[in-house]
C-alpha cells in the first residue's frame, strides 16, 4: 500500500478482476464494496460479525465483510455473491438454493451461499454434522435450517 495524503492505495482481485482503490485506514470491506463498488449483494446487518450475512470469501475463506478492513484485503482475492453467478444467472449453489426452497426473504441467501460455496471447496462431500457446523456461524430468521442443508446435500 502506498499512502497518499490520509488514504492507502490498495490493489486487490475483486471476483476476479484487478481492482485498485484510495480507501481510508478505517475503512471497512462491506462499505468499500457496498458504497463505493456498487456490489449490493453483500448484505449489511448485525455489523459485530454475529449473522454472516455480509459473508465474503477472502483467498478463498470466508470472512465477515463488517469487521475486515478493507486494507487488510491488500493483495488478496475477494469473491463477493456477485461473482459466484454464471453470467448474471444463479451459479450451482445459488440453483440449488432455489430448488430447494432454501430461501425465502433471502436477506442471509448471499453469506450462506458464500459459506457454501467455501465449504464446498475444502469439502467436496460434508457430513451433515460438518455442513451444519460450516454454517453455524450464518443466522437465516425464516426458512429454517433443514432447506439449506438440503440444498448444500443436493450439491454435495
Amino acid at each position: 500500500m502506498t499512502p497518499t495524503n490520509d488514504t492507502l492505495r490498495i490493489a486487490f482481485t475483486l471476483n476476479g478482476r484487478p481492482t485498485e482503490l484510495d480507501i481510508r485506514p478505517n475503512e471497512l470491506l462491506i462499505d468499500v464494496l457496498r458504497d463505493r463498488l456498487a456490489l449490493t449483494g453483500t448484505k449489511k446487518s448485525c455489523d459485530v460479525e454475529i449473522c454472516g450475512a455480509c459473508t465474503v470469501l477472502v483467498d478463498g475463506l470466508p470472512a465477515s465483510s463488517c469487521t475486515t478492513l478493507a486494507a487488510d484485503v491488500d493483495e488478496k482475492a475477494v469473491t463477493t455473491i456477485e461473482g459466484v453467478s454464471c453470467g448474471g444467472r444463479p451459479g450451482p449453489v445459488q440453483q440449488a438454493f432455489v430448488e430447494c426452497g432454501a430461501i425465502q426473504c433471502g436477506f442471509c441467501t448471499p453469506g450462506m451461499v458464500m459459506a457454501t460455496t467455501a465449504l464446498l471447496q475444502m469439502h467436496p462431500k460434508p457430513s451433515d454434522e460438518r455442513i451444519r457446523h460450516f454454517l453455524e456461524g450464518n443466522l437465516c430468521r425464516c426458512t429454517g435450517y433443514v432447506k439449506i442443508v438440503e440444498g448444500v446435500k443436493r450439491l454435495a
